[in-house]
């Protein structure tokens, strides 16, 4: 009689998320919670240092897990978005960083802005990509085809739009790796089942959206010439 072999184990997955002073927290954890259900995931958050918190644009401190200098390789590479994406674009040591972890793994994302410092790091030159709404032209800037899009799957790169689509691109990635019926049970298991108490921004009233325009026009100024100066660079 032939003896049952055991289940096999799920083949490990290292993934890498990078935390940084003034981001946008729930693109981080929005990903953090689909990926931590993905079957043998390891996930290291990362920064500069692994000692102290790092605190998003509003307060929330987040504890990272390991610092650059302890982390050689990865799977999957995430970046965040946020206000802080802004110096990061031009800090040498993060840059390094994402261009070593981009070098050997499987996938390299982003949510929000976050897609805007893995162009200044050179890694989206030629590739369709998505990003906040209001910063979406930047990625022009440096090399990447800007796609008004949720999720945009370009070869090995996936990057999610603005700040709520941080799921959705968690759950495309999560098709990816293990396949649609599992990312259809961790969808089930979040209860991801949005429904929006207000229009999409296309149908939005005009006049609020102009309002939203206005109130952030003076920093995206400053992050088109940020973008504009790395791209000259590149």
């Amino acid at each position: 009689m032939t003896t049952p072999s055991a289940p096999t184990a799920p083949a490990p997955l290292h993934i890498v998320m990078v935390a940084y002073p003034d981001m946008t927290q729930l693109d981080l954890t929005g990903p953090f919670e689909v990926f931590a259900r993905l079957p043998g995931a390891k996930i290291d958050i990362v920064w500069k240092t692994s000692t102290k918190p790092v605190k998003d644009v509003a307060g929330l401190s987040i504890m990272p897990t390991a610092a650059f200098k302890e982390i050689h390789d990865c799977d999957v590479l995430f970046v965040p978005g946020g206000p802080g994406q802004l110096e990061l674009m031009e800090d040498r040591e993060t840059l390094g960083f994402l261009q070593e972890m981009a070098d050997g793994a499987r996938y390299v994302t982003s949510v929000c802005t976050g897609s805007l410092i893995l162009g200044a790091a050179g890694l989206l030159k030629g590739y369709r990509a998505t990003c906040h709404w209001l910063s979406l032209p930047q990625l022009a800037h440096l090399g990447a085809i800007p796609v008004e899009e949720r999720v945009v799957i370009d070869r090995n790169r996936l990057t999610g739009a603005g700040v709520s689509s941080g799921i959705d691109l968690a759950l495309a990635l999560a098709s990816e790796i293990a396949g649609e019926d599992e990312a259809r049970r961790i969808t089930l298991a979040i209860e991801y089942q949005p429904e929006p108490p207000f229009p999409p921004r296309d149908q939005e009233d005009p006049r609020l959206v102009e309002e939203v325009r206005g109130r952030t026009q003076g920093f995206q100024d400053k992050r088109d010439a940020v973008a504009r100066r790395i791209g000259a660079r590149l």
